[in-house]
């Protein structure tokens, strides 16, 4: 009896591949086949996902732009026609779709060919793409308790499951929050998207340079900048006398959350979901321009149960940040309290979870 196969449709970014990478590596070790359909920009972050292969499939974004809409229009549906003779050829057993307008083209395709379809959202906003096959889906899988824009004919598909982790940030859940005394060394942590948040950089090492010297004296700073501000926010921490750690990427990211006593982040679904996993209070500035506000939303799965403060951009000031910090910094238990409240509301079986409901529609 050959081995079922599951057609994975993302792509787009990261936020939605790595979940689907999780998701994709739980259904191999359950013995099925894996194919990732997605477009070049998501090949770019697919270098080592767990399928068999990818399958390129032309799409776009839609768009009401005089101009653009008419190509647009037809790239999707020569994306739709390219998954369909696939879908004939594969017989996937499943299409499970996580997001990005590159998985469009396929999940029309499932519909239009009867092929079984689940979505998982990781934001707490359903995306554009999976709100428009929602109600064509077994399953509405949601990263968060919180799910806005899902069409009330779907309100009985969905299933909270949460986000699909990598597995370095789920080796960090195993590891106490590392111990601080009053007076004691501190480290904060800095992230801001895949390549810094320029917001941060700017306003951050300002921030730290206002606190208190006995405690900038016992910080340590561990920060991602944009390459275009690596000198500029060395500088400032140079001449405050901080230890600081700054680079566009960390490529041991579980490592850094580990030793963090506090992070200053964006609030994406995988940001949040990670913090969650790993038991790490936080400082969430979300993107202002995100689609839908998606990352306000998401920053409730922390927020909601004490783990995390939010400082909108409008107010995210050097002298807000700074008495911020302060009051944090200042109080080691209180952060150990919020670090095991992110840590109580994480679900680190989430990729096991959506491939049991995965399982089951496709029986």
């Amino acid at each position: 009896m050959s081995k079922k196969l599951v057609v994975i449709a993302a792509g787009g970014t990261g936020g939605h591949l790595f979940p689907a990478a999780a998701f994709a590596e739980e259904m191999r070790q359950r013995g099925w086949r894996v194919v990732l359909m997605t477009d070049a920009r998501g090949r770019r972050y697919a270098e080592h996902f767990p399928a068999e292969h990818i399958e390129d499939v032309a799409a776009a974004s839609p768009t009401l732009h005089p101009l653009k809409a008419i190509p647009a229009a037809i790239k999707i549906w020569r994306g739709i026609g390219q998954a369909k003779r696939r879908f004939q050829e594969l017989q996937p057993s499943l299409v499970a779709g996580f997001g990005g307008y590159p998985s469009f083209p396929a999940l029309m395709a499932a519909r239009a060919r009867g092929v079984p379809i689940i979505i998982h959202e990781q934001n707490s906003v359903l995306g554009r793409v999976n709100r428009t096959l929602a109600t064509s889906a077994a399953i509405v899988a949601s990263g968060f308790e919180r799910l806005d824009r899902l069409p009330p004919a779907a309100q009985d598909r969905k299933r909270v499951v949460g986000n699909p982790v990598r597995l370095p940030i789920l080796e960090v859940r195993a590891r106490p929050y590392p111990e601080a005394s009053s007076g004691g060394p501190m480290n904060l942590l800095v992230i801001g998207g895949s390549q810094g948040a320029r917001l941060f950089g700017d306003v951050i090492p300002l921030a730290i340079t206002q606190l208190p010297e006995s405690l900038r004296a016992r910080l340590t700073v561990v920060q991602q900048v944009r390459e275009e501000q690596l000198a500029q926010v060395r500088d400032v921490y140079g001449e405050a006398g901080v230890k600081a750690e700054v680079a566009p990427f960390f490529s041991d990211m579980g490592q850094r959350l580990a030793a963090a006593h506090l992070v200053i982040a964006r609030a994406g679904a995988s940001t949040v979901t990670e913090l969650q996993a790993a038991g790490r209070p936080a400082i969430l500035t979300p993107f202002a321009a995100a689609a839908d506000d998606h990352q306000t939303a998401n920053a409730a799965g922390l927020t909601s149960v004490g783990a995390a403060d939010v400082l909108p951009e409008a107010e995210f000031t050097p002298e807000a940040l700074a008495a911020l910090l302060e009051r944090r910094l200042s109080d080691p238990h209180a952060l150990a309290v919020r670090a095991a409240a992110a840590r109580a509301a994480a679900k680190p079986e989430a990729a096991k979870t959506l491939a049991d409901l995965a399982e089951a529609v496709a029986q």
